[in-house]
């Protein structure tokens, strides 16, 4: 299995390709390429020792936002990966659970001639897409929240959560 686009086996077919292979007692050695999850994540400037990939989300809305809900509480930098046609519903998405001013990176065309980073927050990007459909596999960085240990209980805030929290299905 050879690609140009990434890193097969990573959110893509090739993993049944190498799943079958082995079930079939072929050896399989992996030559590593161009990863776009890790690539994005090392030239992002994020956070890197720690972190987590999603690759791409559910369509199931409450699987999907279960996961929404778990990235916006999350501490790590999150790995997205999304298609141009539906990175409008995921921006939304993103502001509607974690709020426009976390930072996000968008990286596309990684290693390719029009490698493109756009790194604001939240409600930046969102602009700058009403205007723009990109082009290409999209690979999302989000920003962790801050790990503050000192945080001071908000009741409303803290019944919002919970509502959050009973809304999709936990």
């Amino acid at each position: 299995l050879v690609s140009d686009a990434g890193m097969p086996g990573i959110c893509d077919p090739g993993e049944e390709l190498v799943k079958r292979a082995r079930q079939e007692g072929h050896d399989v050695v992996c030559i590593p390429g161009p990863c776009a999850a890790i690539t994005a994540l090392v030239s992002s400037g994020l956070p890197s020792s720690k972190f987590i990939f999603e690759g791409f989300l559910p369509k199931k809305k409450v699987e999907r936002e279960k996961i929404l809900f778990e990235i916006s509480k999350n501490t790590k930098t999150t790995i997205i990966y999304e298609s141009p046609h539906r990175i409008n519903k995921l921006l939304k998405e993103l502001k509607k659970y974690c709020g426009g001013s976390r930072k996000i990176v968008i990286a596309r065309e990684l290693t390719k001639k029009f490698e493109e980073h756009i790194t604001h927050n939240i409600d930046e990007v969102i602009k700058l897409f009403e205007d723009k459909e990109p082009k290409g596999e999209l690979t999302i960085l989000l920003e962790g929240i801050e790990n503050n240990k000192n945080i001071n209980l908000d009741k409303i805030e803290l019944k919002k959560e919970l509502h959050d929290l009973v809304s999709v299905g936990l």
